[in-house]
């Protein structure tokens, strides 16, 4: 008999093959194959198992259920409103922007603002990036094509937005920090695009693998927020 199940927790590759690791020891378990993209695992059993030994097979870090189940809490999560689901998101930008202006409250400045809020930005979502570098790239490249198609890119992406972050701190190099703020944000907008599209069940990996944010509105914002200050920017420059 084969049965699908859904499982949560996984972030990358490594966890994708960890749970086909841990169901494959089950007794009475022929064979495993997970799909980290769809977040779920087929499982063909050569006599029935049931679902609580399964669950107690998987470190706790991951979690198992029928389908159906999933589908069901998936659409109890989905009425929760927009500010429940990205609480954690909406508040680091409401301290970026408090931060940018009171960096130059006394001296004001909307362009030194501006500059202050995409370096904070990237600093601090760099940050995020960092904490595992190992799992974002495999997170990223669900739905960045660039990271997709080098994903060495990826690995490098959390170090570029740290130094793009200085950049515009330290007031160096801007207008080329402002075009590379352009092409990247413009690539992934693109790939969110797609993959929402497509109705895709992918994370959001703006704050990496640390939180778990859904792929929605959100990072549309994040994303025209930073691409339109560049833009005007870039304008002023001309």
């Amino acid at each position: 008999m084969q049965h699908t199940y859904a499982i949560t927790g996984m972030t990358c590759s490594g966890c994708a093959a960890s749970v086909k690791e841990q169901l494959s020891k089950v007794l009475g378990v022929e064979k495993v194959d997970v799909d980290l993209e769809k977040a779920e695992a087929t499982i063909v059993l050569e006599q029935h198992v049931p679902l609580q030994q399964l669950k107690d097979a998987l470190s706790q870090k991951y979690g198992i259920s029928f389908k159906e189940d999933h589908l069901a809490a998936n659409s109890e999560a989905v009425d929760k409103s927009k500010w429940e689901q990205l609480k954690p998101l909406f508040l680091i930008f409401g301290y970026l922007f408090v931060a940018a202006f009171l960096l130059n409250y006394k001296n004001w400045s909307t362009t030194n603002a501006m500059l202050d809020f995409m370096g904070l930005f990237y600093i601090v979502f760099s940050f995020f990036k960092l904490l595992d570098l190992k799992g974002f790239p495999e997170s990223f490249g669900m739905y960045d094509p660039l990271a997709r198609a080098v994903p060495f890119y990826g690995k490098v992406y959390p170090f570029l937005e740290l130094v793009l972050g200085l950049l515009f701190l330290m007031r160096f190099q801007i207008q080329l920090a402002l075009t590379v703020t352009l092409v990247i944000l413009g690539i992934t907008t693109y790939g969110v695009t797609k993959s929402l599209l497509d109705k895709k069940s992918i994370r959001c990996a703006c704050l990496g693998t640390a939180l778990n944010l859904p792929m929605t509105e959100a990072t549309f914002i994040e994303n025209a927020i930073m691409l339109v200050m560049a833009l005007t920017m870039l304008f002023q420059m001309v």
